[in-house]
């Protein structure tokens, strides 16, 4: 498991941008042209944020809150320019991003916890 912690915290810039990218293209995209995935949408929400947040609260650089405050951010205009590609904003699809965000920071603390400490 320490090999995969160290992976992402030396590649968790690319891994971010590449999670970013995957997410706005998914939001972005028309919705009509999407596939169909099991699962909610609010899950995919929660799950897209989580993951998105995990590398940045594992490594823990200078300033990660406001970092994941930006993806809070990030997050909310998004929600705001989907009216405007065909999509619906919703404050719900946004209370699920915030959720995974919250939810991403507390697993890289139980990942840390965990690792630092196998005999638990």
């Amino acid at each position: 498991m320490n090999v995969i912690i160290t992976f992402i915290e030396d590649h968790w810039i690319t891994i971010t941008l590449f999670l970013l990218a995957v997410i706005v293209t998914a939001s972005l995209w028309p919705a009509e042209h999407l596939p169909k995935v099991p699962g909610s949408d609010k899950t995919h929400h929660f799950i897209s944020y989580a993951a998105l947040v995990l590398p940045t609260a594992l490594k823990k650089p200078k300033h990660w809150l406001a970092i994941a405050f930006a993806f809070l951010c990030f997050s909310a205009a998004i929600e705001l320019i989907q009216p405007y590609v065909n999509r619906y904003g919703e404050w719900l699809d946004l209370l699920a991003n915030t959720g995974g965000i919250f939810c991403g920071i507390v697993a890289a603390e139980l990942i840390k916890h965990l690792s630092a400490n196998p005999s638990r």
